[in-house]
C-alpha cells in the first residue's frame, strides 16, 4: 500500500438519523463547476493549516450499520494520516472530518451537501446511496468541490458531465450484468423473478440484471415492486410462488432482503436468492433470522481483491476491528482509500485548493487496500472488480473475483 505524507486530524462528528434509498431528482446543474470552496488559509507562525473534508452517509435507521461503517472508514483514514505529520506545499496540515447524515433521503442529502458547501469543505467522500449521491453531486459540482463516492453504483452519477464526480467501485451495468449472466449460466435459472425497491439503486440494478438475464437466454417474470421500508411481502411472494421460479432477485438493501427471505421460507418459495452489494453484508444472516440455507444466496460486492492484495485487505479488517470493536460491514475499505486518494492528489498538487488538486485527482494512480485506483474520463474506476459471494454457516464465503 502506498505511503502518504499527509497529516490529518479528525474532529468528532454527529451521527444523525435514518436510512433507506429513495429515487433521486433529475440532474440540472451545469457540467462546468464554478469554484466556491475556499482554499485553506495559511496559518501564522508555522501552525498547521486546517483542511476540511466532508463525509455523508446514513448513520441511523435500518441502514445505519452501513452508514456508520463508511464513516468509520473515513475516521480511520484520517487518524492514520494524522499520525504521519505531513505537509502540503511546504505547510503543515491538519484535516477536520465534517460528517453528515443524509438519511438515504434525497432531500436530506441535498441539505447535507449544502451544509458542507457552506462550510467550504475542500472535498467530499460520499454519499453511500445512489439516490442521495446523484442530486448532491449537482451542488458539489456547482461549488467546484471534488466528490468521491465509495459505494454509489447507479451509472447516472458519473454520466452527468460533472468533472468533480468520482467513484471507486464498479457501477450497476457491470454489477447487474454479471449477476444476470451468473443466474442463467451457473445457477441454471430458467424462470427468474425480479423484485426491486423502487430506489435509484434498487431499480437501476434490477434493470441491468433483467437485461443480462434476457441476453443469456433466461426468462424474467413480470417485475414485482416493494419499497425500501416495507416489511410485508406476502402479496408479491404469493404471486411469485405460483410461477415456480428457480431464482428470486432483489434489487435493494439487506434490511429488506432479510425479512423477505424469512417470508419466502414461510410461504414455501424454494428458490435461489440473488442481489447486489446492498444485500451482500455480514448482517444479512441475522436479518434473515435463520431462513437462509447454505448456498442459497448469491450476491456481488462492487469491488474485490485477489492474490497478494488479499493480505492488505485482511490487515485492514483486523486493524479496523481493533480500533472500533466491530467488523467491517461492507465499504469501509473503499472509504479509506477514497480519503487517501483525495489527499495524495492534494499533496501532488501542492495545495488543498479544489481547483488546483482536481486535475491531479483525474490523473490518480494509487494502490490502496482495495487495489489499484485510476479513473476514466467520466470519473469511474478503471477495470473495476466485482466479488461474488455466497453464505455458509451464516458467514460470507467468496466465490470469485470478476473483472
Amino acid at each position: 500500500m502506498t505511503k502518504f505524507t499527509l497529516s490529518i486530524v479528525a474532529s468528532a462528528a454527529v451521527l444523525l438519523a435514518a436510512c433507506g434509498k429513495k429515487e433521486e431528482a433529475p440532474a440540472t446543474a451545469a457540467a462546468t463547476p464554478a469554484p466556491a470552496a475556499a482554499p485553506a488559509a495559511p496559518a501564522p507562525g508555522g501552525e498547521a493549516i486546517v483542511v476540511k473534508i466532508g463525509h455523508v452517509g446514513p448513520t441511523s435507521g435500518t441502514g445505519a450499520h452501513l452508514g456508520k461503517d463508511n464513516e468509520m472508514g473515513a475516521r480511520m483514514a484520517i487518524d492514520d494520516l494524522n499520525a504521519k505529520g505531513v505537509t502540503i506545499g511546504g505547510q503543515k496540515v491538519k484535516f477536520e472530518l465534517l460528517a453528515e447524515d443524509d438519511a438515504s433521503d434525497p432531500k436530506q442529502g441535498t441539505a447535507a451537501a449544502q451544509k458542507l458547501v457552506d462550510a467550504k469543505v475542500q472535498g467530499v467522500i460520499g454519499h453511500l446511496n445512489s439516490g442521495t449521491t446523484i442530486p448532491a453531486s449537482q451542488l458539489y459540482n456547482a461549488a467546484g468541490i471534488p466528490q468521491i463516492s465509495p459505494s454509489a453504483t447507479n451509472p447516472k452519477y458519473t454520466r452527468q458531465g460533472y468533472n468533480t464526480a468520482f467513484r471507486v467501485v464498479a457501477d450497476d451495468v457491470h454489477l447487474g450484468g454479471t449477476l444476470g449472466r451468473y443466474a442463467v449460466s451457473e445457477l441454471k435459472g430458467k424462470t427468474i423473478a425480479i423484485i426491486d425497491d423502487r430506489t435509484a439503486y434498487g431499480q437501476g440494478l434490477a434493470d441491468e440484471f433483467d437485461k443480462a438475464v434476457k441476453a443469456a437466454g433466461g426468462t424474467p417474470l413480470e417485475r414485482q415492486f416493494t419499497t425500501d421500508k416495507a416489511t410485508d411481502f406476502t402479496a408479491i411472494l404469493t404471486a411469485i410462488k405460483a410461477k415456480k421460479p428457480d431464482v428470486v432477485f432483489f434489487g435493494g438493501m439487506d434490511a429488506v432482503a432479510g425479512p423477505m427471505m424469512r417470508q419466502m421460507k414461510q410461504l414455501g418459495v424454494n428458490a435461489k436468492f440473488m442481489g447486489g452489494d446492498g444485500i451482500c453484508t455480514g448482517e444479512l444472516p441475522k436479518l434473515a433470522g435463520g431462513a437462509m440455507a447454505d448456498g442459497q444466496v448469491v450476491c456481488a460486492e462492487a469491488g474485490g481483491v485477489e492474490g497478494e492484495q488479499k493480505a492488505a485487505m485482511e490487515a485492514f479488517r483486523e486493524k479496523f476491528k481493533a480500533k472500533f470493536g466491530v467488523d467491517v460491514q461492507l465499504y469501509a475499505p473503499y472509504v479509506y482509500d477514497a480519503v487517501n486518494v483525495m489527499v495524495v492528489s492534494m499533496e501532488k498538487a501542492g495545495s488543498p485548493d479544489p481547483a488546483k488538486y482536481l486535475p491531479e485527482l483525474h490523473k490518480a494512480d494509487y494502490n490502496g487496500v482495495t487495489g489499484h485506483i485510476a479513473f476514466d474520463d467520466k470519473g469511474d474506476i478503471k477495470n473495476g472488480a466485482l466479488t461474488l459471494y455466497t453464505y455458509k454457516d451464516g458467514k460470507r464465503e467468496q466465490i470469485a473475483v470478476v473483472r
